[in-house]
Order: C-alpha cells, then structure tokens, then sequence
C-alpha cells in the first residue's frame, strides 16, 4: 500500500549517498512503515545543478506547451489519486475520506495553474516620445526552493510545485520527512506527464540544514515556505540576507465569531467540522471561538455534543471521523494546553485526554471559562482543542480578535448584512469566511498578514509570486 521513499534528482528516482536515513512511522500504530533517505550537501548540490539546467530550458518553454504538460499531470493525479490518498492516511494519519478529498483536489489546482500560466500578462505603456515603445513583461523569478509541512502533504506541495512550473521556473521541494508518501506520488504523476529533467526535484533530509543550504545557494532565486511562525522568521531573515524573494504561509490562530443573529446549529456544525478536521492540525483552523451571550449557552451545548460524537480512530476505519495526531509530540503539546487553561481555572466541557495508549490519539476537546492568561488564547494550538470565550458587543470581539499577532484566517456567523461587511471590512486577517467555509479553492488567493506571513497562493496571485517584472523602452534604429 506504501511507496517506496526516494528522491527525485534530474528526472531520476534515486536514494542519493544515502548515509542517513529516517523512519517513517505510522501515527495510528507507532510502527515503522518505511526508511527515508536524508540528503548530504552533495545530493542537495545535485539537485541545485539540476534545478540551474531545468530552469535555463523550461523558462523559455512556451507557455502553451508547459500547460499541456501540467494538465497531463493533472489526468494523471485524477487516476491515481486513491493510491495517493491511501499513502497519505499510512504516514500522516487523517481519516482516508479526508486524504482522499486531498489527493483528488491536487488535479484541480494543477488544472487551474495550467490555464492561468498562459494569462501571465505583459502591457504596453505608451510613451511620451512616438518613436519609443515601451513594454512590460513577466518572466519567471528563476529556480524555487520550497519547503513544505506535513499536515496537507499533498495540497502544500502542489500549489507550489504547480504555481512555479506554470510561471516557466525550476523548483527544488523539500518535502515532510515523517509524511514522504503522497508527495513522492504527486511527484511521479508530473514525471509521468514529461516535466522534462531538472525542472522538478524532490528531496528530504534534515530539514534546517537543507533550507540553509539551499537558501545560501546563489543558484535559487526564490524561496516558498510553509510552517510555523517562528521557523519563518529564520528562514524569511536568511532569505533578506541573501535577497531572495519570499512567500510566507505561516502560523495562525483563526478567530470564529458567532453573533447573536447567528444560526446557532449551522454554526455549531461548520465549527465542529473545521476545527476537528485533520485533528485540528490545520493552519486556517479555527481555533478561539468567541460567542455571543444572547447564544452561549446553547452554542456551547450543541459544540460540545457534537464534539463527543466524533469517533476517533484510524484513518483506514471507515467510521473514522477524526484520526491521530501527527506525531508523540502532538500529544505532549496538546495535553500542556489542556492542563495549562484547566490549572487556571477553565472548564472542560469535552475531551481533554488522549485516548488509549497506542497512536497518537487525542480527544476532541472543549474548553469555556477560559481566563485571558491561559496559553491557549495566545499560542496556536494546532490540534484538536476549542477555547470558548463570551462576547457581548461587536466592537469588544472584533478587537479581541485582532488582539493577537497572527492574521490567518478567521470565521463569523450572522444573519447581518450590516454585520458581515463590517466584519469582513474591519477583521484584521488575510482570508475572511462569513457564513460558510471559502477558503483555499485553486481559483482564490491563500495567505496570511502580520505574522502570519506575507504573499499568496492560489488565484492570480499564486502565480504572480513566480514572475518578475521587466520593462523595456525601446526605440527604432
């Protein structure tokens, strides 16, 4: 059911020196599935030169041929997408109907990417001289490195890997190390599709000595990351020392505000669905839920129901609705959070421990009377733990949601016109969803401000962040 664990240099599948490896484990049962190789600063140099030869060739690929190339790749993740999806329950965890939505939603991002890098647009300025002609063109950046985490393996990579092939750059991906499987997989489609070599390689190791490494290389011109905050502050300052350009996806800590107009079951539902999905390892996750008085009560109620409905198990279990965390330090992390707002005199109204003690299994938590210095309004939890906290005016929430350095995402629940523009104009936060989930869609831009980082993926602008910007004046001879 698993893949075999390789990189892929220069159009080759390879183990490289192979002088180190990782294991690979599941987080439903703790076993070793497999062995990772970990790159040496040779395999990484491969990669580098490849990456130099790939992008000299593929910049100058025309726009329409790249396409094609990435809508085969995209076919080709459409026929596989359940061997993928399967790879990706085995190492990461999550329930197999989620990494299946994963796998398949890959397609559609490489879809889009494939039509929107043959819009890259220039213009033409006109000039105050008749005789000059003055044009602006889009060329790409240059060779990519791009790091990505492990709690969406499949839908981190593609959005990266997509945007910057569609743009006409090389990219060098280095992948999660303690979930390889899907991406290897993901890779392979575009191989199978003639990415032609070096354009796309894919390499593991100890993750930062490869992002020094790489990001030092004056080889690679941009750099793509996603993961925690304070990981992003490192490598955002390496990249400024060396002048590359940067996307940065990182941490977040989503307000979900109900109002009193709400819908108190539909809220309770999209809340309970978002903030346990993937065990609330999620960037976008809601994760301070800030309800009104006139509501409390019965949100509260109905969350927490819900919450202790949830059937924890493995992801190959079809009556799994929420799988394991990701890894043993998950569960120290989470169970901190718990005993921290509980010591300080949070109530728990579900969940709170880990559940047996095989896997990295976690109960859907819910905490209310939550004092402000508990951890975790300030801390991104980033597992399966809602804080609950009272409202009682819209101007006290909005600033209570603004109150913290992250500006992710965040959620609203009104039956307001007036409420929702005033809520979507005033959240300080780089995506807002009111009254649904509408986030991450190929089509829409994906990003965060203040600490959350800074550039988008998806949309127009995901592939904006691959080009650059040249203007030529020009006059006849």
């Amino acid at each position: 059911m698993y893949t075999d664990l390789m990189f892929y240099i220069d159009g080759e599948w390879t183990l490289g020196e192979a002088d180190r490896t990782s294991s690979v484990v599941n987080p439903s049962t703790g076993e070793e599935i497999g062995r990772l190789p970990l790159a040496s600063k040779r395999d990484l140099d491969a990669a580098l030169n490849a990456a130099a030869r790939g992008f000299e060739a593929w910049s100058v690929t025309s726009a329409y041929d790249r396409s094609a190339i990435l809508r085969r790749a995209a076919a080709l993740v459409r026929e596989r997408h359940e061997h993928m999806a399967r790879c990706m329950t085995l190492d990461q965890g999550k329930p197999l109907g989620e990494s299946t939505l994963e796998a398949k939603s890959a397609a559609d991002h490489i879809e889009w990417y494939a039509e929107e890098g043959r819009r890259a647009y220039g213009r033409i300025v006109p000039s105050r001289n008749p005789a000059v002609r003055q044009l602006v063109v889009r060329e790409p950046v240059g060779p990519v490195a791009a790091f990505t985490p492990w709690n969406f393996p499949i839908n981190q990579a593609v959005r990266k890997i997509a945007g910057a092939l569609a743009a006409g750059c090389s990219i060098i991906i280095k992948a999660p190390e303690e979930a390889p499987g899907s991406v290897i997989e993901l890779v392979r489609c575009f191989h199978d599709a003639g990415v032609p070599k070096g354009v796309l390689n894919l390499v593991f190791g100890i993750p930062a000595e490869v992002s020094d490494y790489l990001i030092r290389s004056p080889i690679i011109r941009k750099v793509s990351f996603t993961g925690s905050t304070e990981v992003g502050r490192k490598l955002g300052a390496l990249a400024a020392e060396h002048l590359k350009l940067t996307t940065m996806e990182l941490g977040g800590h989503a307000p979900f505000i109900v109002c009193a107009d709400a819908d108190v079951e539909a809220a309770a539902a999209l809340a309970c669905g978002l903030k346990f999905r993937n065990a609330g390892q999620v960037c976008a996750s809601p994760s301070r839920f800030y309800v009104h008085d006139a509501v409390f009560e019965s949100f509260s109620l109905r969350f927490s129901e819900l919450a202790n409905q949830l059937k924890v198990g493995d992801g190959f279990d079809p009556a799994t609705q929420m799988g394991p965390l990701a890894n043993a330090r998950r569960l120290t992390a989470i169970q901190a959070l718990v005993d921290d707002a509980t010591v300080k005199g949070a109530t728990l109204l579900a969940g709170g421990e880990r559940v047996g003690d095989k896997g990295n299994f976690f109960k859907p938590t819910v905490l209310t009377e939550i004092p402000v210095e508990a951890r975790l309004l300030c801390e991104e939890p980033f597992g399966p733990i809602a804080p609950l906290v009272r409202f009682d005016n819209l101007d006290s929430v909005i600033n209570q949601a603004n109150s913290l350095e992250y500006g992710l995402a965040a959620f609203a629940f009104t039956a307001s016109l007036k409420t929702s523009t005033e809520l979507g104009n005033r959240l300080q936060s780089g995506m807002v969803s009111i009254n649904h989930f509408g986030l991450a869609l190929p089509e829409t831009p994906f990003g965060g401000i203040k600490a959350s980082g800074h550039g988008s993926e998806g949309g127009s602008e995901g592939l904006d962040a691959y080009l650059t910007t040249k203007f030529i004046s020009q006059i006849g001879c």
